[in-house]
Parts: structure tokens; sequence; C-alpha cells
């Protein structure tokens, strides 16, 4: 059972993670935050030593929301090449998942903090870092398992399928319009067809 004040910290977390994803981090003020919460500067700054770890704490949260979403999916899926499949089957919904974040985190967090050498722009780096790791492992995988041929291994697929869906996301968000991230994952599934064995 959580104390009180971890519930008072998962609660400013939840609430304010939408606002930092969407206004970013010079942007959120901490106006925003007590409007938000409801609390006190001193109450918000009790649980967090500083803005920067609160919005560090926000990105977090947003990340672990999309990668439980993800996982969920994959867990329907009894191989690693099923697996892969069902990565483009999740985005192929993500404009309505993203809308209850305030948009793609990783991509809005990662422009906001851009041209900073901050902790919150590490935390971007190592969560793409770790989801291109993610998926390159399962494409090994599926070779290993017979279903995909050796050479889609030596592709990098890892970066060059989160690059796309990322720059989908993109298009996505500026012009309102999911049909770049369905087109984006279309051609994706195409590629892994290509290589099937």
């Amino acid at each position: 059972m959580l104390t009180k004040a971890e519930r008072t910290s998962k609660f400013i977390v939840e609430t304010v993670a939408p606002i930092f994803n969407q206004k970013g981090y010079a942007a959120t003020s901490i106006n925003d935050l007590t409007k938000a919460t409801g609390l006190t500067k001193g109450a918000i700054y009790g649980n967090f030593e500083s803005k920067e770890a609160l919005a560090i704490a926000a990105f977090k949260y947003n990340v672990n929301e999309l990668f439980k979403q993800i996982s969920l999916h994959q867990q329907e899926s009894d191989s690693a090449l099923g697996a892969l499949y069902k990565i483009t089957e999740f985005y192929r919904s993500y404009y309505q998942f993203s809308r209850k974040l305030g948009g793609c985190p990783i991509l809005n967090v990662g422009v906001d903090a851009h041209h900073n050498e901050s902790p919150l722009m590490a935390q971007v780096q190592r969560v793409i870092s770790k989801s291109q790791e993610h998926i390159q492992g399962l494409v090994e995988l599926a070779v290993a398992e017979g279903d995909l041929k050796e050479e889609f291994a030596q592709m990098n697929f890892g970066k060059l399928m989160y690059t796309r869906i990322q720059g989908a996301i993109f298009m996505m968000q500026t012009m309102d319009d999911h049909n770049y991230v369905v087109a984006a994952v279309d051609a994706l599934d195409q590629l892994i067809k290509n290589y099937e064995t």
C-alpha cells in the first residue's frame, strides 16, 4: 500500500504528465502545475526537488503507459515475427491513444529538449535506444526461429522501423492526419513480409 506522500507524488505525476507533454518543459509554468493539481507550489516541490525532476517523472510515466500498451499487444503473439506485426498493429490505433497522453511523449519531449544537454534529453535518448534494440532483438529472434531470412537481421531494422514510425507520427501530429502512420506501418509490414521464409 502506498504512503500518503507516495499517493500525492503519483497524483501529481499523472495529472501533470499530459501538460508537460503538450506544452513542453520550458513553456510549462508552476502556475500550470498548481492549477492542474489544486496543490500549492510548496506541496509540489515538497514531493519533487525541481521542475526538471517532475518533468522527468512525467516523461517516464507517459513512456511507461506507451510501453505497457505495446507489451499487451505483443503478448497476444506466440512468436517474435508475430510480435513485430503486433507493434505495427498497435500504431494503427496510435492517434487515439496518444491523444490521452497529450501527443507522442517521445517525439514531443525529444523535440522540446533537443537543444539542451539535460537529464531530460538523456532520458529520451535512452528510451529511443531501448526501443530500437527491442525491435532488432525481435528480428534476430525471428531469424533464429526460422521465420525471417538471415539477411533481414543485417538491415538494422530496429532503427529503420523506429525512424519510419516516429517520422510518421510527426506528420500525423503536424497535419492532424492518422493516415501518415497507417501508410508507414503498411510499408513496414510489406517489408517484413518480403523477408519471411
